[in-house]
């Protein structure tokens, strides 16, 4: 339980920093009021770093004042549409649907089941079951176009049921026996795999776009890859060893683990209906994302297999409603989406493209990318939403890149294209996973986002340091 007297410093420094971006003079170019918005949002994610309150509130917080002191929208009946409009986004009923698929996993047992043969196949060294899940999300990247929906939807129930095989249990001292290293691992190999591949995360197909209406070229799937492979796997070999040795668990080698997982299949007997019921419905979701999402929003097609799941009995509509965790992430999710989303409304982050170009136009070549990819990457932590990002910033920076000399047009799309999916592992919101993974409990604040600042960097710099001179060899 949190002591008041030990807890004041988490309130006053968010509140502290908001008010000091908020009495600053008003940039040039800048409106009064998308300053005063933007001091607002610096303190709620100041406030999300310190946590005095849980995140939920801080969000619901934020946007209560923004929409009551008019930030925004100016008249009344709009500014509360802008509110509101969080919650009508596709990716944050996506997040609960994924909450929901754990539910079925957890009730109907056939999470524990998998669970028990990938510790029965990879469990006796805990940097085995970090490579297997991270190749398992590799297997399922090419064929699901939303990230969260394989990540959030599929993995995440799964790898959720590994720790507690292994007595670690979440929100105690018990969490990094094995728990926080597999799913901190599940998810950072998800934003790999999201940059590897075309169809992997919705927003490279926008930028993909982007880059055809900027500069008329095409990029067809496999340039995509190929440019992308030599980064892409040089990563996902490296991230389970690299967040093994700087966030190791307790638990590094179980020798009866795979006796024990055999033993536990055996006592569990064949599959239930209600585990075939789910696989049936797990398989459905996923067909539809692989291939209709033209069709069917992995949203509409997820929630569909919800009700499908609570029509059929795989979990009862009690069980729903009374999953306090997925409705905190969702209340959560949606307002940070809201939050993010009226810092391109109040016109803060195109000022910040402009006012950024005229220095970039000024430099080297390779000066220049590393300045504009840096850039583009860190200013995610504006964003509770990748495609949000990439719609708003990737034209924009685009459009400042080609200008720069010595740089070839497709050459910068891509530069600035890969890293979409990388950039999600930055923060506890910076992408639609995110939230389920730091909900579960096991990843505490501190270690989420140090590990963030950590592979973030890790991530941009293997990035710069193999894609820069590999497009060039292959002449894009």
């Amino acid at each position: 339980m949190r002591s008041p007297a030990g807890a004041w410093w988490k309130t006053l420094v968010p509140v502290a920093i908001g008010a000091a971006i908020a009495i600053a003079p008003v940039p040039d170019g800048l409106s009064a009021h998308a300053w005063r918005y933007f001091a607002l949002f610096v303190a709620v994610i100041a406030g999300i770093i310190t946590e005095p309150i849980p995140p939920a509130i801080l969000g619901l917080a934020g946007v209560i004042v923004a929409a009551a002191a008019g930030l925004v929208r100016d008249m009344p009946a709009q500014s509360a549409q802008w509110a509101l409009s969080g919650f009508g986004n596709t990716t944050v009923w996506l997040i609960f649907a994924g909450y929901m698929f754990t539910l079925g996993y957890t009730r109907t047992g056939l999470g524990k089941r998998i669970a028990l043969h990938l510790v029965r196949l990879l469990g006796h060294r805990t940097l085995g079951l970090g490579y297997a899940v991270t190749f398992a999300d590799l297997l399922l990247a090419p064929v699901t176009a939303s990230a969260t929906a394989r990540s959030a939807g599929t993995v995440y129930p799964i790898v959720r049921q590994i720790p507690e095989l292994y007595d670690s249990h979440p929100y105690d001292r018990t969490a990094r026996r094995i728990g926080a290293y597999v799913l901190y691992t599940a998810m950072a190999a998800s934003f790999i795999t999201s940059s590897m591949f075309v169809t992997a995360l919705a927003p490279n197909t926008l930028a993909l776009s982007v880059i055809r209406q900027t500069t008329g070229d095409t990029v067809s799937w496999l340039d995509w890859f190929v440019g992308f492979a030599p980064v892409g796997i040089s990563l996902l070999l490296v991230t389970p060893w690299l967040i093994y040795t700087i966030y190791p668990p307790d638990i590094r080698l179980a020798p009866e683990a795979p006796r024990w997982a055999r033993e536990q299949l055996a006592a569990m007997g064949p599959m239930s209906t209600q585990e075939i019921t789910l696989v049936v419905l797990v398989c459905f979701a996923l067909a539809f994302w692989i291939v209709a999402t033209n069709i069917v929003d992995p949203a509409v097609s997820a929630m569909f297999v919800v009700l499908l799941m609570v029509v059929c009995g795989v979990v009862t509509w009690d069980e729903v409603i009374g999953y306090a965790q997925a409705w905190n992430v969702l209340i959560w999710f949606a307002t940070l989406v809201t939050l993010a989303g009226g810092l391109v409304e109040v016109g803060f982050i195109q000022w910040m493209a402009r006012t950024l170009a005229p220095h970039f136009q000024q430099l080297g070549p390779y000066t220049a990318i590393v300045a504009v990819v840096s850039a583009y990457y860190f200013l995610h932590y504006f964003f509770a939403s990748i495609t949000a990002h990439s719609a708003s910033m990737l034209p924009v920076f685009l459009g400042v890149a080609i200008m720069i000399p010595g740089v070839a047009p497709k050459h910068w799309g891509l530069l600035l294209s890969y890293p979409l999916g990388l950039m999600g592992v930055l923060t506890t919101y910076t992408g639609g996973m995110n939230p389920i993974y730091y909900g579960s409990g096991y990843i505490s604040r501190r270690a989420f986002w140090s590990l963030g600042v950590v592979l973030g960097v890790f991530y941009l710099v293997v990035y710069l340091a193999i894609a820069v001179p590999w497009l060039s060899f292959r002449g894009v």
